[in-house]
């Protein structure tokens, strides 16, 4: 054994190179230790999560990595990446069960189902809504989904900090509603 240490891009602690999703994430991840969009891309679509070679929607790992991304560096490490893997299966499971026709796709009913057991409260004309920008010819794809699910709930979490006395109902100013909708 080295007593002056690992290489470069080695173990950031102890036990790190033992965890199974270890190699994954440093086959994926550059010089620099982290992973980025492009890489996240890559990375999803070569394990075959999505369930065909498609390339995953790169604005998709955009927003996953956005979501976990406390640092604000645009990309992530490998304790964010072990969320996010955790959080892509869960979201998986999720879609899995609403897609009864195994299709790969959720539909506007399945869709509107898929929401209301996460908590959503949403109307007829709202999912309508979140259909057309998901889908495409009324279907939504996994990764589609996945950027719904992240996007609802972002916007939800800052329409509820606005949302004081938990009526339903915020004023924004033009500036703070765009940095909201922009930041996801």
């Amino acid at each position: 054994m080295d007593k002056y240490g690992a290489a470069p891009g080695g173990p950031a602690f102890p036990g790190q190179a033992q965890d199974p999703m270890y190699a994954c994430f440093s086959a994926v991840a550059g010089l620099d230790g982290q992973i980025d969009a492009e890489e996240l891309q890559r990375c999803l679509t070569e394990s075959g999560i999505v369930g065909t070679y498609k390339p995953f929607n790169l604005d998709t790992c955009r927003l996953m990595i956005s979501m976990l991304d406390r640092d604000m560096s645009g990309s992530m490490g490998f304790n964010e990446f072990k969320e996010l893997w955790a959080a892509i299966n869960g979201w998986m499971q999720h879609f899995m069960t609403f897609d009864r026709d195994r299709s790969g796709t959720v539909d506007r009913q399945e869709l509107e189902q898929a929401l209301k057991s996460m908590g959503f409260r949403l109307s007829p004309v709202a999912v309508t809504a979140i259909t057309r920008r998901y889908s495409t010819h009324g279907k939504i794809a996994f990764d589609d989904y996945i950027a719904c699910c992240v996007r609802l709930r972002a916007l939800t979490d800052c329409f509820k900090t606005r949302d004081v006395s938990q009526q339903g109902f915020v004023n924004f100013q033009y500036d703070d509603f765009i940095r909201c909708v922009m930041s996801i």
